[in-house]
C-alpha cells in the first residue's frame, strides 16, 4: 500500500519560495465527509499519583486564559477551516472569511484570518495573503509569530523588501519563545541580501548553524559570496551538495557552486565527494540521480578505484530498472576481489530472475557457490533461490535451498525465515515428523523470530492430531498468553474450545525460551497538561486546521510537561482533522508492542486511535447490504489506506478500500450508478458503496473470507492457482501457504484486526 499523504515542504527563498514551517497542509481535513463520525475524547480517570510533570505545571497567566478562550469560542471554525485547506474553493474561502468579519473583535477572528492568509499562501496569491493575515495582525496575540512570518515571507515575495525587513528586524525579540525562530531567520537572511547587507546575513546565520539545516546553509553559502569570500562560500555550498543531496537545496546549490572558478569547485567537492554524495543518493534509494554520479566517477578516479566505482554503478543501473546496461557493466567488470566478484555475480543473477531466466539464475549461484560460499551475497542469492522454486512448486527444491542458507547462515538475518520454510513445507510434503521437529528447532534456536507465533500454533496443531491434547494445550496457551491479539493467538484461543478441558497442561521447557512481552509496556493514561502554554497553543492552532504547526508546538509540550500524554494527544487532533492514517501511526511509533498487549494494558484512547471507526454510518450500511462484518471491512480498510479517502498507490488503487478504475468502472454499471467518473472513488460513501460489493464478489466466489481476501490483495487468477496446489486441512493452513510474504502478511493482519475491532467495541 502506497498512500498519498501531505508532507513537509521547504519554501525555498533563494528566488521562487522560502523556507516555511511545517507541512503542506493541501491535504489536510481530507474525507470531512458527512459521513464522516468524529471521535469523541474519552474522560480520563484521574491518577491517584501525582506526577512530577504536574507538579511543576504553570499557575493560571493572563496568556493561558486569553488563549484557552480563544479556543472555546473559534470550535465552530474547525470544520470550515478543514473544508478550506482541503478544497480551497471560492465557497470555502467565503465560509471562513464570513466567519472572520463576524468575529472581528475577537481572538477567534484573527484565526480565521490567519487560517485564510495561510490557504491564499498555498494558492501562492500574495495580494490575497498579506490583506487577510494584516487583518489578523491586532488580535493574533500568541500566533503573531506565524501571522508575521508568514505575512513577511509574502512581503518579500511579492518584493516589498522595505515591509518585509520591518516585519523581521526584532522577530526573537517579540517572539522569544516561538518555534518559527530559525525559519525567521532564514528568512531575514534573505532580506538582508536583497539589501546588500551580507555581513549582517552572515553574523545572523553563524549562529543558527547548529543543528545543520540545508536552508541555513544555501543562504550563508550565498552571503560568503556576496563578500567576495569565494573559499568559504564554495566550501559550505559544496558540503550541502555533498552531505545533503536529497535536500531541494542540493539543486539550488549546484547552481550557486558553478558560480565560484572550477579550480575551487574542483578543490571543494572532488573525487571523494562525488562519491560521498553518490553513496547518499544510492541511500535514499534515487538511484537514477545515484547512477549518474556514479558514470562521472568513472572517469575521475584512479584506475585502482574504477573497478568499484563500476561495480556500484551497475547495482545503481539494476535497481533504477536499466537492466541491460547493468548487465553489460558486470559482464565485463575486470577481476577484484573476492566480495566484489560476488556481488558482481549476485547482481547478475538478480537480473537473469528479474526476467525470469530461472535457469540462468541458478548457474550463477553454482558460480557464486564456488566464488564466495560464504559470503552475505550468496546468503542472498539463497533466499531467492528458494522463492524460484518455491514459485515453481517444487518444495523438495525449494527445501534444499531454504536448508542450505539457514545451515551456512545460522545468525544471520534471514537464517529464522529460511528455518521456518523449511519447516513449513516439510509439514505441506505430509513429512509430519520433519515438520514438527522444525517447529521445535525453530522455537529453539530463534524464540524470538517473527515466525515463532506460526511455529507454536502449528505444533499444537500437530499434536491434537496425535491426540496429545496436553501438549497442544501447552502450546495454544503460550500463544494465547504471549501473543494475544497476533493472528495465531485468536486462532489458538478457538482451537482451545475445542480441546476437552482436562487438568492442567504440561510444562514444557521449550515454551520458556520464547521471550515475554518488554517488561514496562503497560501505559497509564496521564492528563494532558492544559496549563501548559504551548498545549493551549496547540490546540488552538488545531481549531484552524493548521495541523502540522499544531503538532509541533504539541511536541515541545511534551518535552516540557513530560508524560504518557502526547501520543494519544497528538493522535486525537490528527482524528479530528480527519487524519485517521497519520494517527495510527503515530501510536503504532508510541506502542510498536501494542498486539502483544491485553486490551486493558493501553488506555482506550490509544486502542480507539489504533483501531477507529470514521464513515461508520457509511461503512455498516455498505457491509450490512452485502453480508459482511463490518468489523472485517473496517480491518480491510485499515490495511489498504488505513482510512485516508485520498490514497493513492502506486498501482493506482484509489480511496479507502484501494480499488483501481477500471474495478470501480465496472461494479459501479452493475450498482447502476448514474453519471459516474473514476474521481467519485475519493468520495468515502462511493468507494464503500463499490469496494463491498466487489469484496461480496469475491467471497461468493470462493467460499472462505480467506480466499476472498486473498484474491483481493494478489488477484483471482492466483487464487485459484494456489488453492489447486494440493489439499489443505483449514483455510488457516492455505493462508500460511500463500508464496507471497505480502499477501500472506495482508490476509492475517486483516483477520487479527477485526478481532482486535470486536474486542473493543462488541457487537457491530
Amino acid at each position: 500500500m502506497v498512500v498519498q499523504r501531505s508532507q513537509f515542504f521547504r519554501v525555498l527563498i533563494c528566488g521562487l519560495v522560502l523556507a516555511c514551517l511545517g507541512r503542506d497542509f493541501a491535504l489536510l481535513g481530507i474525507g470531512a465527509a458527512q459521513t464522516s463520525s468524529k471521535p469523541n475524547r474519552p474522560t480520563k480517570k484521574k491518577s491517584s499519583k501525582t506526577s512530577s510533570a504536574k507538579t511543576q505545571r504553570k499557575r493560571s497567566s493572563p496568556r493561558l486564559r486569553r488563549m484557552h478562550q480563544a479556543f472555546v469560542s473559534s470550535a465552530s471554525l474547525k470544520p470550515m477551516a478543514q473544508q478550506l485547506l482541503q478544497d480551497r474553493t471560492p465557497a470555502a474561502y467565503a465560509g471562513v472569511e464570513a466567519y472572520a468579519r463576524r468575529r472581528g473583535g475577537e481572538d477567534a477572528g484573527a484565526l480565521a484570518w490567519l487560517v485564510l492568509g495561510y490557504a491564499h499562501w498555498l494558492d501562492h496569491d500574495l495580494p490575497k495573503t498579506m490583506d487577510a493575515l494584516t487583518r489578523a495582525k491586532p488580535l493574533a496575540g500568541d500566533l503573531g509569530d506565524y501571522v508575521t512570518y508568514y505575512l513577511a515571507a509574502s512581503y518579500f515575495q511579492s518584493g516589498q523588501i522595505t515591509e518585509a525587513d520591518s516585519s523581521l528586524n526584532d522577530f526573537d525579540q517579540r517572539y522569544p519563545d516561538s518555534l518559527s525562530n530559525r525559519d525567521a531567520h532564514v528568512l531575514y537572511a534573505n532580506v538582508l541580501l536583497a539589501e546588500n547587507k551580507p555581513k549582517e546575513a552572515i553574523a545572523l546565520l553563524e549562529k543558527d548553524r547548529q543543528p545543520t539545516r540545508a536552508d541555513v546553509e544555501l543562504v550563508l553559502g550565498k552571503a560568503y559570496a556576496a563578500v567576495g569570500d569565494q573559499t568559504k562560500a564554495a566550501g559550505i555550498l559544496s558540503n550541502l551538495y555533498i552531505t545533503m543531496p536529497l535536500s531541494p537545496e542540493a539543486t539550488q546549490a549546484e547552481v550557486e557552486i558553478a558560480k565560484v572558478p572550477a579550480e575551487l569547485q574542483s578543490r571543494t567537492i572532488g573525487v571523494q565527494g562525488r562519491r560521498t554524495r553518490a553513496d547518499l543518493l544510492m541511500k535514499g534509494k534515487r538511484f537514477n540521480d545515484a547512477a549518474n554520479e556514479y558514470r562521472t566517477l568513472t572517469d575521475q578516479v584512479s584506475a585502482s578505484d574504477k573497478p568499484a566505482v563500476q561495480l556500484t554503478l551497475a547495482v545503481a543501473l539494476r535497481r533504477s530498472g536499466q537492466d541491460k546496461e547493468a548487465k553489460k557493466i558486470l559482464e565485463t567488470l575486470p577481476s577484484s576481489t573476492t566480495e566484489m566478484n560476488a556481488e558482481r555475480l549476485f547482481n547478475l543473477g538478480e537480473i537473469a530472475r528479474s526476467s525470469n531466466n530461472d535457469d540462468e539464475f541458478l548457474r550463477i549461484l553454482g558460480d557464486l557457490r564456488q566464488a564466495a560460499p560464504s559470503s552475505q551475497w550468496m546468503e542472498q542469492a539463497l533466499l531467492s533461490a528458494g522463492n524460484i522454486y518455491l514459485l515453481k512448486k517444487d518444495y523438495d527444491k525449494a527445501i534444499d535451498q531454504y536448508r542450505e542458507l539457514q545451515q551456512r547462515f545460522p545468525n544471520g538475518s534471514r537464517a529464522p525465515y529460511a528455518h521456518w520454510k523449511t519447516a513449513w513445507l516439510s509439514l505441506r510434503q505430509g513429512r509430519n515428523a520433519e515438520a514438527r521437529s522444525g517447529f521445535e528447532q525453530q522455537i529453539a534456536l530463534y524464540p524470538g523470530s517473527a515466525e515463532v507465533p506460526a511455529a507454536l500454533y502449528w505444533r499444537g496443531r500437530l499434536a491434537e492430531e496425535e491426540n496429545d491434547f496436553g501438549t497442544a494445550r501447552a502450546y495454544y496457551q503460550k500463544i494465547s498468553e504471549r501473543f494475544r491479539n497476533f493472528y495465531y493467538g485468536e486462532l489458538a484461543r478457538q482451537r482451545l474450545t475445542k480441546i476437552k478441558v482436562e487438568d492442567d497442561p504440561p510444562h514444557l521447557a521449550l515454551l520458556d525460551r520464547v521471550p515475554p512481552i518488554k517488561a514496562g509496556t503497560k501505559v497509564d493514561a496521564d492528563d494532558p497538561p492544559t496549563d501548559n502554554l504551548r498545549f493551549q497553543k496547540a490546540q488552538l492552532l488545531a481549531n484552524g486546521a493548521l495541523m502540522d504547526f499544531a503538532v509541533r508546538e504539541l511536541q515541545v509540550a511534551g518535552n516540557e510537561a513530560q508524560g504518557s500524554w502526547m501520543p494519544s494527544e497528538t493522535a486525537r487532533l490528527y482524528q479530528e482533522a480527519n487524519r485517521y492514517d497519520v494517527a495510527i501511526e503515530t501510536l503504532k511509533r508510541a506502542v510498536p508492542d501494542y498486539f502483544a498487549m491485553d486490551l486493558t494494558s493501553l488506555p482506550r484512547d490509544y486502542w480507539q486511535a489504533l483501531f477507529p471507526k470514521p464513515f461508520w454510518p457509511d461503512l455498516k450500511r455498505y457491509s450490512s447490504q452485502n453480508a459482511l462484518d463490518p468489523y472485517l471491512v473496517a480491518s480491510l480498510i485499515r490495511q489498504e489506506s488505513e482510512f485516508n479517502p485520498a490514497a493513492l498507490s502506486r498501482k493506482n488503487a484509489v480511496g479507502l478500500m484501494q480499488l483501481l478504475p477500471k474495478v470501480g468502472k465496472g461494479v459501479a454499471k452493475q450498482e447502476k450508478l448514474r453519471h459516474y467518473s473514476a474521481q467519485q472513488l475519493f468520495t468515502p460513501a462511493i468507494n464503500l458503496q463499490l469496494g463491498t460489493r466487489y469484496f461480496r464478489t469475491m467471497v461468493d466466489k470462493f467460499g472462505a473470507f480467506e480466499y476472498a481476501l486473498a484474491a483481493y490483495n494478489a488477484g483471482s487468477d492466483r487464487v485459484e492457482d494456489w488453492l489447486g496446489q494440493g489439499k489443505y486441512r483449514d483455510p488457516q493452513e492455505f493462508v500460511e501457504s500463500i508464496p507471497f510474504t505480502e499477501t500472506r502478511e495482508y490476509v492475517q493482519a486483516i483477520l487479527r484486526n477485526a478481532n482486535v475491532y470486536r474486542q473493543l467495541y462488541g457487537a457491530p
